[in-house]
């Protein structure tokens, strides 16, 4: 997903507020399992071989997560998708 904020894709009828908040909800769960770390943004980028910028937007519900990403979020974090996603 681009670097586009949510209210476009709202407009357009891309992204409702329903997936909006899923993806704020599944980026706080992903930024509260790197703070337990006791990692930054900067140490977690680093670990998974990603860009800060596309945590720091993953967290913050600003960026749509691909399944291979989720992936390699959750073994980085020493969880699963499954719990990553449980519940939301």
């Amino acid at each position: 997903m681009p670097d586009t904020s949510p209210e476009y894709y709202a407009h357009y009828g891309r992204m409702s507020t329903g997936n909006h908040a899923l993806l704020v909800k599944l980026g706080k769960r992903i930024q509260t399992l790197r703070n337990k770390k006791g990692w930054t943004q900067t140490d977690m980028a680093a670990y998974l071989d990603m860009n800060r910028g596309h945590i720091s937007d993953i967290e913050r519900g600003k960026r749509e997560v691909g399944i291979i990403t989720l992936q390699i979020i959750a073994r980085g974090l020493d969880t699963t998708m499954a719990n990553l996603m449980k519940g939301l």
